[in-house]
């Protein structure tokens, strides 16, 4: 990490669209860490004993509080990330809309589950609270990725204790803002903004349950042994090299357009987003051409104008990295279509680059690149279509763009991820579970799914006398 992060004392929040410094935030010592731990399992007691209506109640109030500082939560969003500003708007209401989700449907998710049983016995299973969950989370969407979590980890009963990302933390402490003041026990919702040795040790303390974790493999590989190694369950959402497949009988323009939105949302980066456009050879130049001739419109800006379509990348370090990775392919044969530049001036932003004739042993197809560039791969039919999806280490998310149902339906349990969306592109959503395989990670979020992975799921068979 860049220098200009990096600190042996202090969370440094810096704005990405200027480069200048807007706060530090110094890491808890020893004995605050001591107290955040502390109070949470003290206030994951007494949130175990809520009701579920009380719960409920919670939640809505906590939508409502959202809503009403949304302008505010936005503006310190795109200052502190750089997302856009409609970017923050949409993420503000989608945390709102998904509370009230969990609200309506959370209960019966958790609700005793009944077993056939025979000669009068009753059979049920419970699922009830573990404790305190730690959450390590990303700065790429500041607010929706803790709360997606948070969600159905804490409607279960459980504590929520954040180690959000260093150049976030703005965004953290106004989400355990917004908490308190929506009436949930003060605690059940804390930051513990320190460093990552500390991190472990939290790890390893008896009153942490569990830990979930949105990162890098290498991040995720390193939380993960830690609480397998003293027997804690983990949940991991880890990189994604996501394909973005489009046949020959494609609707072609409409896959351009979706592609583009796909790919260059939120700057590139987002984890569940199109990376590799695998085109089969028919339409591959159609596409190509349309695409870059779309993609050289995407305008990047000042984030907080209203007509900039992406903002900074969110750290210079990043931004340096993105650049090396367009290179590396460059250099391995890519064709440079589109961009592949820094934009020069204050911040840290990158043209809309777009790489063709991208094979496998390339960065652009075997690396994740967390920014705005698309690799164009070509493939010849569709059996090498699907060889190509699956050629890659990662399995988070997938897209295939096809006006043959019935063949999508087939080939969408053909692809290793976690997710395959149809004629549109990857997007978390509470209906729907969101997680990896691969070196993608493991465990899943939101549905019914995510509800449920921290939990005790108790079974109880009762004899009749």
């Amino acid at each position: 990490m860049s220098s200009l992060y990096r600190s042996t004392k202090a969370a440094i929040s810096r704005n990405p669209a200027t480069g200048e410094l807007i706060k530090e935030y110094p890491y808890l010592n020893a004995d605050e860490i001591e107290k955040v731990l502390a109070d949470n399992a003290a206030a994951a007691k007494l949130w175990r004993a809520f009701s579920m209506e009380d719960r409920v109640a919670c939640y809505r109030r906590l939508a409502g509080t959202l809503r009403s500082r949304s302008e505010t939560l936005a503006l310190l969003a795109t200052s502190e990330m750089g997302k856009t500003i409609a970017s923050s708007r949409g993420e503000v209401e989608k945390c709102a809309t998904a509370l009230e989700w969990w609200a309506s449907h959370g209960p019966a998710f958790l609700a005793d589950e009944p077993v056939e049983a025979e000669n009068g016995d009753r059979i049920y299973v419970s699922f009830l609270p573990i404790g305190s969950v730690l959450a390590v989370m990303p700065w790429n969407i500041p607010f929706w990725q803790v709360l997606r979590g948070a969600g159905p980890i804490m409607l279960s009963g459980n504590g929520f204790i954040l180690k959000h990302s260093t150049n976030v933390i703005g965004c953290a402490f106004a989400l355990q803002e917004a908490y308190e003041a929506s009436g949930f026990p003060k605690g059940l919702f804390i930051n513990m903004n320190t460093d990552n040795d500390s991190v472990a040790r939290a790890i390893e303390d008896p009153r942490v349950a569990a830990v979930t974790l949105t990162g890098s493999a290498r991040a995720g590989s390193a939380v993960g042994s830690t609480a397998a190694r003293v027997v804690k369950k983990s949940l991991l959402e880890l990189g994604g090299a996501d394909p973005f497949i489009v046949l020959a009988d494609a609707n072609i323009d409409k896959a351009v357009e979706v592609g583009i939105e796909a790919r260059f949302q939120n700057a590139g980066q987002v984890c569940i987003a199109a990376k590799r456009f695998i085109l089969e050879r028919p339409i591959a130049e159609e596409f190509t051409s349309k695409f870059v001739q779309a993609a050289a419109k995407v305008k990047a800006g000042d984030p907080l104008d209203e007509a900039t379509t992406i903002g900074p990348i969110a750290r210079d370090d990043l931004r340096d990295g993105i650049h090396e990775q367009v290179e590396r392919s460059i250099a391995s044969g890519a064709k440079l279509l589109l961009g592949g530049k820094k934009i020069e001036g204050p911040g840290y932003f990158y043209e809309p680059t777009v790489l063709g004739d991208v094979t496998p042993g390339m960065a652009a197809f075997d690396e994740e690149i967390f920014g705005p560039v698309a690799a164009m791969t070509i493939a010849d039919d569709v059996e090498h279509a699907i060889r190509l999806a699956n050629q890659s280490e990662y399995g988070l998310s997938g897209n295939l763009w096809t006006t043959d149902l019935d063949r999508a339906a087939k080939i969408a349990r053909r692809l290793e991820t976690g997710g395959v969306f149809i004629n549109g592109f990857s997007a978390s959503n509470p209906k729907l579970p969101v997680g990896g395989v691969k070196q993608s990670g493991y465990g899943r979020e939101l549905s019914h799914f995510g509800i449920r992975e921290f939990v005790n799921a108790q079974g109880v068979w009762i004899k009749k006398v």
